[in-house]
Order: structure tokens, then sequence, then C-alpha cells
């Protein structure tokens, strides 16, 4: 059977006069944009041409947001309960949704950042908060989470449409768990090598750990990071090696 698999990056991550990445070039590969709502990343201006870009490139408009933490780029832990999570998530949700209108275009998914992502992946309360959340903003929007991860069943649970996410450029833990930035294996920084990972993870539904166990993954959607060093090599390459693989790339939603 010919697999279909959406390829998302992360984009307008910028803040005011400072950029971190190509998005337009970014783009001209993924079929879905995980836009930053201002509070790890974004700002207004950011956040309406990062959207004017998207509809510009065919790309589904998406909203990433992330903990209020701009200095750390929302990768650092914080102390949050559930219903702030519900509230932060529900008013960045909420503002792209405003600019997205604004623009002509729906909001069609919802991506958590960073710390955010990887403590729903874990904690059934703080997904259960950020699934609700997305859920009162629109019923209709897909929540994108680690395959096999607490926010996916959050999502399912709540009667939201949701996509299994896995990574071409970030290390495995046997868990399933994403490796944690700074530890060896988390980063793969070579595109090929990303590439390869991603086919693999999309055909055989399995990827190889660092500590060398297989892990069994869902691919709905691949992410590549815009931050990236190497974004633009990464997402060029895994998209070229699944399309040479036979494997269908586009969004799970028509733009």
């Amino acid at each position: 059977m010919t697999r279909t698999v959406d390829l998302n990056c992360d984009v307008g991550e910028g803040f005011g006069a400072c950029t971190l990445a190509n998005d337009a070039a970014l783009l001209e590969f993924a079929t879905s944009a995980n836009i930053a709502c201002g509070f790890h990343a974004g700002d207004p201006g950011t956040m309406r041409g990062t959207v004017r870009l998207a509809i510009q490139k065919g790309v589904s408009v998406g909203a990433h947001p992330g903990l209020p933490d701009l200095a750390g780029f929302g990768r650092r832990r914080m102390e949050v309960s559930p219903q702030e999570v519900y509230e932060m998530v529900l008013y960045q949700v909420g503002a792209l949704q405003a600019i997205a209108r604004a623009e002509g275009t729906p909001v069609r998914h919802v991506k958590p950042h960073g710390a955010l992502y990887n403590m729903a992946a874990e904690d059934p309360d703080l997904a259960g908060a950020i699934a609700n959340a997305v859920a009162c903003a629109d019923i209709t929007l897909v929540l994108v989470g680690l395959s096999g991860s607490a926010l996916v069943k959050a999502g399912e649970a709540c009667g939201l449409r949701t996509a299994s996410e896995v990574f071409a450029d970030r290390g495995y833990l046997a868990n399933g768990a994403l490796a944690p930035r700074g530890t060896p294996g988390a980063i793969i920084s070579d595109p090929a090598r990303a590439a390869e990972r991603a086919e693999q993870m999309v055909q055989s539904g399995r990827v190889r750990s660092v500590e060398g166990t297989e892990v069994t993954v869902w691919a709905d959607t691949i992410c590549i990071h815009g931050d990236s060093p190497h974004a633009l090599e990464m997402a060029q390459s895994v998209r070229q090696q699944l399309e040479s693989a036979g494997v269908i790339v586009q969004s799970w939603t028509s733009p």
C-alpha cells in the first residue's frame, strides 16, 4: 500500500528584527507550517507575515503554542498547572486564528512546541489540558503529538482528529521519547541520515533508539526543525528521499 505522509516545519520563530530561518525556502518543501504564536517566539507581525507566506506556498497553517519563555526559546521545562496550560494554549491558538482569518485562511492544526510538547507527551493531565484547549478553540483542528504519546491519546479522548508525529532530525530513547537535547545522539545533523531515518519510519514503522533498540512508531507527519543549521538541506533531502521511495508527501488537510 502506498503511504501518504505530511512534512511539517516550525516557522515564524523570529521576533521583531531577528529571524532564525529562511522560512520561504523551507516552505517550498514542507506541506504544513507550525507557526510560533508569541510565547516562545514570534510576534503579531511575524505571525501575519508567516501566514501570508504559507498561503503563497500552498502550505497548511497550524499553531505552534509554547511555554512563556522567550529567553529559553520554550525549551526549558516550567512548573505549570493544567489550568495554566489550558489558558496559554487557548490564548495562543486564538491569536493565530484571528490573524489567519483576517488573511483569508483557517488554522488547521495545533502542535505544541519544545518543552510543552515533551511534557505533554508523558503527563496525561497536561496532555488533557492541551487537548481541551484545542477542542474548545475548534473541534475540527488536528492535534499533533509524538507517536504513541499521552498527547495523542488525550486528543482522541476529546474527539479531536490527531496526527502522530515522528522526527527526522532527533534521536529517540528506547521508551519512544525524544532523547534530551545535549545528550549523545539527540540531534541528527546529517541530511542524508535524516532522510534515511524518515523513510524507515514511514515504510517500516520502526526507528533505532540511541541505546540501539528498535522503537515502534507511526508517522502521519514528519517534523523538520526550522531553527536547525541544516534545516533547508534536511527538508529537501527528506522530501526527495520519500518521493523517490514512492511515498506521497502532502498535508493531511487541504490548504
